[in-house]
């Protein structure tokens, strides 16, 4: 039996044991958005260290201005030396009354295909997650005494909060965490049988735009046909920024935006993603995006823009007739590849001015702007990664952009230079922040046995 053969059984004999370790971090309200719960965020972090002080690691709690992060190390393997990022706070759990059972009390389900489920807070996002890191590591540590490469964690407190104050920890300490691959598991797989490598995350842009025309709401009656409409007015100007075939019409747009490689255009049509599946069940039948692309490519590989938002005028009940004297609206964009989200933000500042009468006047605000990411497809640890994670779930592990953004991900590229490889387990109906959060027994326990493969082999170089 080799060593990875030994590891496997391992992780399968200690598998009620896994879930029991689960569910003992799974009972910690760590809801970090909510100040009444410093103290519980405090105590998970603190279990957190705790265990992985019975495996191997050397670890801290270290502080930081708001919830603090749990740095282990593990030395002395050979092999390239890797970056562990998970988190362990949790969104709040409202409305309470959608439970079925508390969210902080864990609990098996079967559900009416049988699959069984785990249920509670954070059993997927990111707490359960984690731990099939962490349970691989374990097993290595009881049947080899070593983990197989040199590993160090950084699993934060602050994730549902935006990790505020993660980006000056990283930076802070660049020298320290500064190693050659970053490991994520806070994504997703494609199906329940197929394993996915997430090898994209959007960035993103968010602007507000607020345009002023006259210095007061107007009577329609007596202003209407001469005074300039700003809620009209901002419409036609954010209508502009799409043609006819769904590309954005902002100059510079598409700078650093490429193509997919072939071969990886043809596993995701392979995929057959469709309207009907996908905009169906939501009550739609079309596409308004960019025509010509897969439907995969339009929600995960390619950038976008969307109106969030337009406020003005008289919204309460009943008829007012007034023309506004000022409007606003929220932008986003998704970025993909190399796009600038600072050259994105001021190509649309310019797009709205030039398309402003003298009389108007506009006001911007800036609500963020985070840079893609792009992991290169010839990565020696994406191959790696699709090849082990075939053996273990018996399909072929396809690589796919996410539509969402792990913003701390740009900084481990821009600030430590280092790639990252997401690989997850969460399912579409993993019900992640909302009522009654799942996660598949099946995804935790292959999720184990996946992270074990793919740390033998980085360590087999």
């Amino acid at each position: 039996m080799s060593a990875l053969d030994a590891v496997l059984s391992q992780i399968d004999r200690d598998f009620d044991q896994s879930v029991e370790r689960l569910f003992a971090l799974l009972r910690i309200a760590s809801i970090s958005t909510d100040p009444a719960y410093k103290d519980q965020c405090r105590a998970a972090a603190e279990h957190v260290a705790a265990d992985l002080d019975t495996i191997g690691f050397t670890t801290e709690v270290r502080p930081t201005a708001g919830h603090p992060v749990v740095v282990g190390k593990a030395n002395g393997a050979t092999g390239p030396r890797v970056l562990f990022y998970g988190h362990y706070d949790v969104q709040p759990v409202d409305p309470l009354d959608l439970w079925k059972t508390p969210p902080f009390e864990p609990r098996i389900e079967t559900l009416p295909d049988g699959r069984r489920i785990i249920v509670a807070r954070g059993a997927c996002d990111d707490k359960g997650q984690a731990m099939t890191f962490i349970e691989a590591c374990r097993a290595f540590h009881k049947v080899t005494g070593k983990l197989p490469v040199p590993i160090t964690t950084m699993i934060e407190g602050e994730e549902e909060c935006g990790s505020k104050n993660l980006f000056g920890f990283v930076r802070d300490n660049a020298d320290e965490f500064k190693l050659d691959l970053a490991l994520v598991c806070d994504t997703a797989m494609w199906d329940q049988r197929t394993p996915a490598v997430t090898t994209s995350l959007r960035g993103l842009v968010y602007e507000e735009v607020k345009v002023t025309c006259a210095d007061r709401d107007l009577h329609s009656g007596v202003f209407g046909g001469a005074a300039q409409n700003p809620l009209r007015l901002l419409a036609k100007i954010l209508g502009a920024m799409w043609d006819d075939e769904g590309r954005v019409t902002i100059p510079g747009f598409y700078d650093g935006v490429k193509d997919l490689p072939a071969d990886i255009k043809a596993d995701l049509a392979a995929l057959d993603l469709t309207e009907d599946k996908f905009l169906g069940p939501i009550g739609l039948k079309h596409s308004s995006g960019e025509k010509g692309r897969l439907l995969i490519e339009q929600i995960t590989t390619r950038p976008t823009a969307e109106i969030n938002g337009l406020i003005g005028g008289y919204t309460g009940e009943g008829a007012k007739t007034v023309i506004p004297g000022e409007a606003k609206a929220k932008v986003s964009f998704r970025l993909v590849g190399e796009q600038d989200p600072h050259k994105i933000r001021d190509a649309f500042r310019a797009f709205v001015r030039a398309r402003l009468p003298t009389d108007c006047k506009v006001e911007f605000g800036d609500f963020g702007a985070a840079p893609a990411i792009q992991l290169a497809y010839d990565n020696p640890a994406l191959g790696k990664a699709r090849t082990v994670l075939a053996e273990e779930w018996g399909n072929k592990a396809v690589t796919v952009g996410a539509g969402g953004s792990i913003p701390i991900v740009a900084d481990f590229k821009n600030v430590l230079g280092m790639d990252s490889l997401l690989v997850g387990f969460a399912l579409d109906d993993d019900r992640v922040h909302s009522p009654n959060e799942k996660f598949d027994v099946t995804s935790y326990h292959k999720g184990i046995r996946s992270w074990a493969r793919i740390l033998d082999a980085l360590a087999r170089g």
